[in-house]
């Protein structure tokens, strides 16, 4: 019999709330997290809106000197892991450590840090970067933080898919459970890339919205005829996921069940989805088939929905392919619309918005919504969320690079 999983704890900074409570407040509220960038001068920048982190303060997990030998991107993966160890009731000496492992995803890294370690390098010198420049900036680092921080001695590494690294990583850590080779696993996403750099590479692909700078909280506006970009975000989601009998076995509460995931590649283009979505279909039919349930039985998406010309149509169009004539009858909707896209650490957040959906039984919205593209013709729960049936759910990350992850969750029974 093969072994269930199911989450036990749940952590989240986000730009609409820097813990899971706030967060999921701000989703009820279709509270838009989108300003305009503050981190440095975007007088020559195309984009000048993005998800920033506001009124972040990890002190309540890690001490300041703690929190100076870290980038943004390890920071926020941090505290949200240490907010879902807490949520789950995990604590150091009450779980075997060699049972425990780490795979968080990433995009991009410490951007940050590696940022500055180049105006140093190139202003003053080779010897007057950071003494922790390497160790800040490496993709590894944050699970390698959490994993000091909490004594996991099980598998610890970082997967990097771009857009898909988040639902990569909870599909890996789903997969270590139900080998048998863990009992508990602390997955998801972190990115902190709204730097000089990051926003100039997006923003020279003509990838970003540039067309409501002065109104920067209408930016993200997924399936939405007038969309022209997708808004950058940072932060952190974080999944505490476990094997059902130890969960039950120590009394834990439980959000939801995890039920099948699908990763796959286009191998069609770069930056492009294929134009049929082909790659996402197989994706949500393998997590479906692996789940054991049928197209049917879903009752809602969370959307990658990334408010670009070519994503929303495109993932429309998957969508119908997969759901046939349910397609009609899904929710489908994208929180990115209130939280902008933390590219790496986007299926993670997402993953923890769906399980707060099907834990409070509720259909977040798409806000935004206000003159829908007739390619985009399902429903997008458009701009209020309100209360429904969700036995189960799907949760869609693509990437750069053609990856598509899809991680199926239902509810526990």
């Amino acid at each position: 019999m093969e072994r269930r999983v199911v989450i036990t704890g749940l952590g989240a900074v986000s730009p609409i709330g820097n813990n899971v409570k706030e967060l999921w407040e701000s989703i009820k509220s279709s509270r838009s997290g989108i300003g305009n960038i503050t981190k440095f001068d975007t007088a020559d920048y195309t984009s000048k809106v993005a998800g920033e982190i506001r009124d972040f303060s990890p002190e309540n997990y890690l001490d300041k000197r703690e929190a100076r030998r870290m980038d943004s991107f390890t920071l926020y993966g941090m505290v949200a892991a240490l907010e879902g160890m807490d949520d789950a009731g995990l604590k150091i000496g009450e779980y075997d450590p060699e049972r425990i492992g780490i795979i968080l995803g990433n995009g991009i890294g410490g951007i940050e840090t590696l940022t500055t370690a180049f105006k140093r390098l190139y202003n003053k010198g080779p010897m007057t970067i950071h003494p922790l420049t390497v160790p800040k900036m490496i993709s590894n680092i944050a699970p390698a933080n959490i994993a000091i921080k909490i004594q996991a001695l099980g598998p610890n590494y970082t997967v990097v898919s771009a857009c898909s690294s988040g639902t990569d990583a909870i599909g890996q850590a789903y997969r270590w459970i139900r080998s048998g080779e863990s009992d508990i696993m602390v997955a998801g996403g972190s990115e902190a890339a709204i730097t000089p750099i990051g926003v100039a590479g997006f923003c020279i692909l003509q990838a970003l919205s540039t067309k409501f700078n002065d109104i920067p909280d209408k930016a993200c506006r997924p399936f939405d005829k007038d969309r022209d970009g997708f808004v950058i975000a940072e932060g952190a989601g974080i999944l505490i996921i476990e094997e059902l009998e130890h969960a039950k076995k120590r009394g834990a509460k439980i959000y939801a069940e995890l039920g099948g995931e699908g990763i796959t590649s286009d191998a069609y283009h770069l930056t492009a989805p294929h134009p049929e979505g082909k790659g996402a279909v197989r994706a949500m039919e393998l997590a479906i088939k692996k789940s054991g349930l049928k197209p049917e039985d879903i009752d809602y998406i969370n959307a990658h929905g990334t408010s670009t010309p070519i994503n929303d149509p495109t993932e429309t169009k998957a969508i119908k392919a997969v759901f046939g004539d349910h397609a009609k009858e899904l929710k489908v909707s994208s929180t990115k619309s209130m939280t902008g896209h933390l590219l790496g650490a986007a299926g993670g957040l997402e993953a923890v918005i769906t399980a707060l959906a099907i834990k409070n039984q509720y259909f977040p919205p798409t806000i935004n919504l206000e003159n829908p593209d007739p390619e985009c013709d399902l429903d997008y729960v458009p701009n209020k969320g309100y209360e429904g049936t969700i036995k189960a759910a799907i949760s869609n990350s693509f990437g750069f690079g053609g990856h598509n992850s899809v991680m199926l969750l239902k509810k526990y029974e």
